[in-house]
């Protein structure tokens, strides 16, 4: 009978550890009144930005929009101060092989209708000689020579024969 008593005693004490204490429901938030909220301003609709393409040949931070190489009085090599300008240009046309350019030589009044025309070739083909050794096939390039007929500056001075001693560089389209 001992261990009768003492079975139902442990058994007991096992029921009696075994159940929780019933938990306590949480209180809820005291209720404080709040002034309404406004209603929320609409998110700024964003447009939608797309990139801008400049076109290098016409963008004036662009290396590329300086056309024109200058040449001292009855020479047509191309001054190092152009052949960065004349490097660009050449990288242009490698990187864009459906473009096109003319190369146009010009000279000042003095000299011989004749001798100009020479000259002014010699300068534009000063610089297709230096684009194709960039890499530009010369079936991108073609030259002309218009010799004096076609200046920039009308007067007869030093500043204005010197802005007609040039090669221009023209894009087809232009």
């Amino acid at each position: 009978m001992k261990q009768l008593m003492l079975s139902a005693l442990l058994m007991s004490l096992l029921a009696a550890c075994g159940s929780q204490p019933p938990k306590e429901e949480p209180k809820p938030a005291p209720v404080t009144e709040k002034a309404p909220e406004a209603p929320a301003a609409p998110a700024p609709v964003k447009a939608e930005t797309k990139p801008v393409l400049i076109d290098a040949l016409k963008d004036p931070e662009s290396i590329l929009s300086h056309r024109s190489v200058y040449y001292d009085f009855d020479k047509s090599i191309v001054k190092d101060e152009y052949r960065p300008m004349v490097q660009a240009h050449a990288a242009y046309l490698v990187s864009h092989v459906n473009a096109k350019t003319t190369l146009q030589g010009n000279c000042d009044e003095r000299g011989s209708r004749e001798y100009n025309l020479a000259l002014g070739q010699r300068r534009a083909d000063s610089v297709k000689q230096l684009m194709e050794a960039a890499g530009v096939p010369s079936g991108q390039i073609s030259t002309v020579s218009f010799g004096a007929e076609k200046p920039h500056a009308m007067g007869h001075d030093e500043e204005s024969w010197s802005q007609n001693r040039r090669t221009d560089i023209l894009y087809q389209g232009e």
